[in-house]
């Protein structure tokens, strides 16, 4: 069973920043891609960024320039590193990981959410 644990989320005034951390544990053979979503409210979840098992990396158009996704492949840990944070940021946002369990089957995992608030 392979889970995923995300904090950081809280409340930022606009043109501030926050650190969103995800660790997944559990059975573990190898980790592939590891990505963060949010869902505002009244809208549908959406891919804010991701990062594959060889550090390639896509944002949305909408945070390009002020979010950068990190990983620790020895900790099975992603980060989000939100800067420059605007109302419209207001959102849960959620890990997702996918990858192969130790008896070899694969695995995709969404996190609990955490929320993150910008406003003054």
């Amino acid at each position: 069973q392979v889970q995923l644990v995300e904090s950081g989320g809280g409340l930022v005034q606009p043109g501030g920043s926050l650190r969103l951390s995800c660790v997944a544990s559990g059975s573990i053979f190898s980790m592939n891609a590891m990505d963060w979503y949010r869902q505002a409210p009244g809208h549908q979840r959406e891919l804010v960024a991701t990062m594959g098992s060889g550090g390639n990396t896509n944002y949305a158009d909408s945070v390009k320039g002020r979010f950068t996704i990190l990983r620790d492949n020895a900790k099975n840990t992603v980060y989000l590193q939100m800067n420059s944070l605007k109302p419209e940021d207001t959102a849960v946002y959620y890990c997702n990981a996918r990858g192969y369990s130790d008896t070899y089957r694969f695995f995709e995992v969404w996190g609990q959410g955490t929320l993150v608030t910008v406003s003054s």
